[in-house]
């Protein structure tokens, strides 16, 4: 039974930093390509950040290039976002999703529960 939990969601001040995990178990974690996507009130689903534990690809939107990291421990099946210089827009609920194969992937099938980010001006 695939498994993601989510943590590490908060509070932070604009310029500031904020790091979240995923947990995951049920799975080949090594076969896997972790997603996390965010969705603030009103608008669409957004994808941040894949990394692949297959093959190593990676990807991230545009809008959090040069601020935000992914990163993966297969020891301990958790993929991290490192979320840095952290602006009002980030301001969403963050999900990690699950898939077989490498990044970009266009459709998860296996979700966690959210974790609330808010940033202050």
């Amino acid at each position: 039974d695939v498994q993601l939990q989510a943590s590490g969601g908060g509070w932070a001040q604009a310029g500031g930093s904020l790091r979240l995990s995923c947990a995951t178990s049920g799975f080949t974690f090594d076969d896997y390509a972790i997603g996390w996507f965010r969705q603030a009130p009103g608008k669409e689903r957004e994808q941040v950040a894949c990394i692949s534990n297959r093959d190593g690809s990676t990807n991230r939107a545009a809008s959090v290039k040069g601020r935000f990291t992914i990163s993966s421990d297969i020891v301990k099946n958790t993929v991290t976002l490192q979320m840095n210089s952290l602006k009002p827009e980030d301001t969403a609920v963050y999900y990690c999703a699950a898939e077989w194969g490498s990044c970009p992937i266009l459709r998860f099938d296996s979700w966690g529960q959210g974790t609330q980010v808010t940033v202050s001006s």
